[in-house]
C-alpha cells in the first residue's frame, strides 16, 4: 500500500459554543483521490482549513509526510509549496487577467520572468481546454464553466503534491460537471498528485474518488471505496446519498 500523506489523529476545532470538529481521524495515502462528504454545516471546509494551516485545531494531531504542522510555523511554510487549491467559487482576481491569475505563485512566490510566467500559464490553460486567447480576457469575460477551468489551472501550474478541491461543481451545469470532475481526475494522475475533495455532488463523488469518507457531527462516521458505498447498509450514508429527509441525520431549521 502507498505511504500516507496526510494523517489526522484526534482533531478538535469550536468556534465559541459551537463544536465544528469532534475529534476527526483520517488517513489520506499518497496519490490517493480521496472524497469527503456529509450536510452542510457539518465542518468539511473547517477540516480543509485546519490541513492547510489556515486555521489552528484547538487539539490534536495533522502529519504531512509525517512531518507535524500543528503549531509550527516552519513546517506550514515548508508544505504550503506542496499544495494547491480549487476554490468553490474561484476565487480569481477581478483586477488581473485570466493568465495573471494562473501564473500568480510563479510570479509572487517564484519571481518568474513575466513572459517565461505567461506562456507556461497558456500551456497549463490549453491541458484544461481553453484556447490561448482567453489568457488576456479578465475573469469577468468568462462562463462559469471557464472560470472553474481557470481555477483548476491555477491549482496545477505549480505542479503540487496535493491539491484540494471545495465544491468544484458548485453552480454548473450536469454537462459541465462532468467536463471539470473529467479534467479533475486528469489533472491528478497526470501529477500523481494526492487529492483531497469535499463536495455535495454525489456525480462527483462516483467520478473523481478511490475512497469515501462521510463527516457528521465532526467525527468520521464511515469511509470506504465507491463501490463499498453504494452497497452499505449505514443509515447515515444510505440517508446522504439517497437525499432523504427520513433518517438519523436530523437537519436544524
Amino acid at each position: 500500500m502507498a505511504e500516507v500523506k496526510i494523517s489526522i489523529r484526534n482533531l478538535y476545532k469550536s468556534f465559541g459554543k459551537k463544536q465544528v470538529l469532534s475529534g476527526v481521524n483520517l488517513d489520506v495515502r499518497t496519490g490517493e483521490s480521496l472524497v469527503v462528504i456529509g450536510g452542510s454545516g457539518t465542518g468539511k471546509s473547517v477540516l480543509i482549513k485546519c490541513i492547510q494551516g489556515l486555521l489552528v485545531p484547538d487539539m490534536g494531531s495533522i502529519k504531512i509526510d509525517g512531518e507535524e504542522v500543528v503549531g509550527s510555523r516552519r513546517s506550514l511554510k515548508n508544505i504550503h509549496g506542496k499544495m494547491g487549491m480549487l476554490f468553490q467559487g474561484g476565487a480569481l482576481f477581478d483586477s488581473l487577467s485570466v493568465w495573471e491569475n494562473v501564473a500568480f505563485s510563479l510570479l509572487e512566490n517564484q519571481n518568474m520572468n513575466r513572459n517565461k510566467a505567461k506562456m507556461e500559464a497558456i500551456r497549463v490553460l490549453r491541458q484544461v481546454g481553453l484556447a490561448p486567447d482567453v489568457a488576456d480576457l479578465s475573469p469577468s469575460e468568462l462562463s462559469g464553466g471557464m472560470q472553474k477551468r481557470v481555477g483548476l489551472a491555477r491549482a496545477v501550474i505549480t505542479k503540487p503534491e496535493i491539491i484540494f478541491f471545495d465544491e468544484p461543481t458548485t453552480g454548473l451545469d450536469p454537462i459541465m460537471a462532468d467536463v471539470i470532475n473529467d479534467l479533475i481526475v486528469e489533472s491528478a494522475k497526470g501529477l500523481g498528485a494526492t487529492t483531497f475533495t469535499i463536495t455535495h455532488d454525489m456525480a462527483s463523488v462516483r467520478k473523481i474518488a478511490d475512497r469515501v469518507a462521510m463527516l457528521y457531527k465532526g467525527k468520521i462516521v464511515w469511509q470506504g471505496t465507491v463501490k463499498e458505498m453504494d452497497k452499505t447498509e449505514d443509515p447515515y450514508v444510505r440517508q446522504f446519498i439517497n437525499g432523504s429527509s427520513q433518517g438519523p441525520i436530523k437537519v436544524e431549521i
